[in-house]
């Protein structure tokens, strides 16, 4: 907490809320970065080892992600201090809930993150009796699936098609290694394979593969499906490589859609690839991104490329209280037609003012922030950067 508190900017943190229960032994915490443009609005995670810094570090990223995509919504984010696969999970999210039903969903909506489900997404709202207190729920329960859609992996899809046609390259035939076979992982791996592109290597938690022949994507979607993260034990030795090798393989394109700084200088010196599309949130650690732009690998950054599941979830935040559900073709044409013109737009603005793609997507976020900061005199008109 120490540490938060030097990180506090003109940005935010505009709030941050601990809370506990003795009964249930659930600990917690709730980060809204800043709700210039709307109310707060973040995933919640679980983790037992997540912390504070790290949730106030992915409520930035919020607060940039709604502005990049244009979307009236605040940055925020939520964590939980729990095993997400304890017995007691159920009573744990919902003794949370209670906890901040000052805060839910008056300043915050809560949604989907590491370790939590549509399930617990209902049990938010129910604790709270509000349907507007989370979205994703199923949609049995009147939920918007975007979930399903595989919004954010979608998106990231069509971040790469877009990055490679601005370099007058073609998706069809290009070689991408996809670190993280998760939801988003598995998603964009699907949508590149749709648009012709050759997967050469995946990994999960449990290890990694690689064919430079490239690999049968609709059998590696179906093991997925029936083993999960151990699908990639059903690999040929021939195949398995050690893990983290996959970012090293040589390939056109690759997508880290894992965990946060995966990919620090020691690794950039190694990528191969001359596009990296960020899947995950802060996959690279800045000194990554300089060295990597010495070497003339474009990266599009996390949110930008995964920004997929925020557009989706406006559309869910839109449709809280309604009775009728957006057609999920909308969603997907949506996630689509914005994240391509982002990416577009970003490299080309790096490009004319000589910066990084990720300090130019910064710098656009933040002149839509600062604007309505000013409109609600939170910042005086001459605010610079």
């Amino acid at each position: 907490m120490r540490d938060l508190l030097q990180e506090i900017d003109e940005w935010g943190p505009e709030k941050v809320v601990c809370v506990s229960d003795a009964r249930t032994g659930m600990r917690g915490v709730l980060v809204i970065d800043n709700t210039a443009r709307g109310t707060g609005k973040g995933g919640t995670r679980m983790s037992p080892t997540v912390t504070v810094g790290e949730v106030a570090r992915l409520a930035r990223v919020m607060t940039w992600k709604w502005a990049a995509v244009d979307l009236f919504h605040g940055g925020a984010k939520a964590g939980i201090f729990a095993d997400p696969d304890s017995p007691d999970k159920e009573r744990i999210v919902r003794a949370f809930a209670r906890r901040l039903a000052d805060q839910i969903p008056a300043s915050y909506v809560a949604g989907l993150d590491m370790g939590m489900t549509e399930h617990d997404a209902a049990i938010i709202q129910d604790e709270l009796g509000d349907r507007g207190a989370a979205v994703g729920v199923p949609e049995s329960l009147g939920g918007v699936p975007y979930d399903q859609l595989g919004v954010t992996g979608h998106g990231v899809a069509e971040a790469v098609d877009a990055a490679l046609a601005r370099q007058g390259r073609s998706v069809a035939g290009a070689r991408v290694a996809v670190q993280g076979f998760g939801a988003v992982g598995a998603a964009a791996a699907k949508r590149l394979h749709e648009l012709g592109a050759q997967l050469v290597a995946l990994s999960t938690i449990d290890g990694s593969v690689h064919d430079p022949d490239g690999l049968d994507v609709p059998r590696w979607l179906d093991a997925r499906a029936e083993f999960g993260d151990a699908c990639v034990a059903k690999a040929s030795a021939q195949q398995r490589i050690p893990r983290g090798e996959e970012l090293l393989v040589d390939c056109d394109v690759l997508i880290p859609a894992a965990g946060q700084d995966v990919i620090d200088e020691a690794v950039a010196a190694g990528i191969r690839a001359g596009l990296v599309v960020e899947g995950a949130n802060l996959p690279t650690t800045p000194e990554a991104r300089r060295l990597l732009a010495t070497r003339e690998v474009t990266v599009v950054p996390d949110f930008i490329a995964n920004a997929g599941g925020a557009i989706a979830a406006g559309f869910a935040m839109d449709a809280r209280y309604s009775a009728f559900r957006p057609e999920p073709t909308a969603i997907l044409r949506a996630v689509a037609e914005r994240t391509r013109n982002n990416t577009v737009l970003v490299l080309d603005t790096a490009q004319a003012d000589g910066v990084l793609p990720h300090q130019a997507a910064l710098d656009l976020a933040k002149q839509r922030v600062r604007t309505a900061m000013q409109l609600r005199g939170r910042l005086p008109s001459i605010a610079t950067a």
